[in-house]
């Protein structure tokens, strides 16, 4: 099998499976002990420097002094249990919520819940998803106007390295969409994908009526700058054909979508014209996205940390562009790796969605990591088929060790305002769980500073796995 076949786990947070392919020296994770020698160093400075190295031997009873009960993490039922986090959300206007692995039920039931508490009780009204930007437009269509079959969507949308979004807790989460925006049609919740794994005919099909109702001198040259990339099969088999493609013809391609992208921009839009045409040129950028996404080269191993530093770049950019186009307050959901302030494998991934977007919200953003001590998840398996995996409770020294010691079963813990005796220990290094697409991974248990990595962490004690639709 190609290495860019393999490489197609990348889009959906390859944090373990595209480095089974990166340079071995940007792969290598510490082992466990090393986070709790860490700890006892940290520990040990502080006493050096005055302050009692008691105080951080029990960094789970201080963060018990700020955390808060999480009662369920079903959607359905009151939410006052969540006014705490809604203060710690204060006035962000991206709130990123992660997850530690891409298909456990509980982290996408919390996030239905965070939404539901978020959408009825600060204003948010969109969510945006690790999807293609024209599966969003497909979703949203759907949510706002009843357009389409929202199975048919999901069955259509969510397949190949998507498919983990065809699940029944993501369709209760959009239905409840569409059941909100049905009694609020002046008022609706929106949906944003954010990704650049795919460019949908529908992105074609606007940025053509654009230009003929409103430039129509351009209209010849968009058709041919376009020529042969409006997809004609599902999303699967148009990608895998695409990266089959030779380098020259994949780069070409790229070149002509970046000039379609510049003679929308030639002459901006002015009066009643200027959403269209602001909306024109960003459907025209996510084809122009797909196509650059693509022109890496996906055969080469170290190309991987470019690619990767390209589409977190971009995802961050799809997100700040619907923030400011619609000034809707957005939930986005990614993986922790995705959303976190920092890396968390600097040799493969650069920088990260959560990081682009901290430079440019500042403080508007806020990022909320999603963890768990023990249970199961789905993901591809070596033989490249979906297995359910059920992982034991952490080990000691871990981040989830101490996390699941906090004083409530499912916690809610803003690092921020943690107390002096566990600063050290959440500025530590610490193994945390990092399930991405496969399992096994390389760099299933890296290590990370939690204050670095999050503004608020949301612990579970134990998550199930998602249940697929397909």
């Amino acid at each position: 099998m190609n290495t860019h076949k393999v490489l197609l786990a990348a889009l959906l947070v390859p944090l373990g499976a595209t480095l089974a392919f990166a340079p071995a020296g940007s792969a290598a994770t510490p082992p466990a002990p090393a986070a709790v020698s860490a700890f006892a160093a940290s520990s040990a400075s502080a006493s050096l420097n005055g302050a009692p190295a008691t105080a951080f031997r029990s960094p789970e009873a201080a963060l018990g002094r700020v955390a808060h009960p999480l009662r369920t993490t079903e959607p359905g039922g009151p939410l006052a249990d969540l006014r705490p986090f809604g203060r710690m959300v204060g006035d962000a206007r991206v709130v990123g919520l992660g997850e530690a692995s891409h298909s456990s039920h509980e982290f996408f039931t919390v996030k239905h819940r965070v939404l539901r508490y978020l959408v009825e009780e600060k204003g948010f009204r969109a969510f945006a998803l690790e999807a293609p930007w024209s599966t969003g437009l497909r979703l949203d269509a759907y949510l706002v106007r009843g357009e389409g079959d929202l199975k048919q969507i999901m069955d259509e949308e969510f397949q190949g390295t998507y498919r983990w979004w065809n699940n029944a807790e993501y369709r209760d989460l959009l239905q409840w969409m569409r059941a909100y925006n049905v009694k609020h049609p002046n008022d609706p919740v929106r949906f944003v994908g954010d990704d650049g794994g795919f460019a949908g005919a529908e992105l074609y099909d606007k940025v053509s009526a654009y230009a003929a109702a409103a430039r129509p001198e351009l209209a010849p040259q968009l058709t041919e700058l376009y020529r042969g990339l409006r997809p004609a099969t599902d999303a699967e088999t148009y990608v895998s054909d695409y990266l089959s493609k030779p380098m020259a013809e994949r780069k070409e391609l790229a070149e002509r979508t970046g000039r379609a992208v510049d003679l929308l921009k030639q002459r901006s839009g002015t009066g009643p014209d200027a959403d269209a045409h602001a909306w024109a040129v960003q459907h025209a950028t996510a084809i122009h996205q797909m196509t650059t996404l693509f022109a890496f080269d996906w055969d080469d191993p170290r190309a991987v940390p470019d690619i990767m530093l390209y589409r977190d770049r971009i995802m961050a950019q799809n997100v700040a562009w619907w923030q400011r186009q619609t000034g809707d307050k957005i939930v986005l959901a990614a993986h922790n790796g995705h959303i976190s302030l920092k890396t968390y494998i600097p040799g493969a991934y650069p920088r990260v969605q959560g990081d682009f977007l901290r430079e440019r919200l500042g403080s508007g953003y806020l990022s909320v990591g999603l963890t768990f001590d023990h249970g199961s998840f789905n993901a591809f398996g070596a033989d490249g088929a979906v297995h359910r995996f059920t992982v034991g409770p952490a080990a000691p020294g871990t981040i989830e060790h101490t996390l699941d010691r906090v004083r409530y079963h499912d916690s809610v813990v803003d690092l921020r305002n943690a107390p002096a005796a566990a600063r050290a220990w959440l500025a530590a290094p610490h193994t945390v769980k990092n399930i991405g697409a496969t399992y096994p991974g390389i760099a299933d248990a890296p290590q990370i500073r939690l204050s670095e990595s999050y503004d608020v962490v949301i612990h579970l004690q134990r998550v199930e796995a998602a249940h697929m639709l397909k």
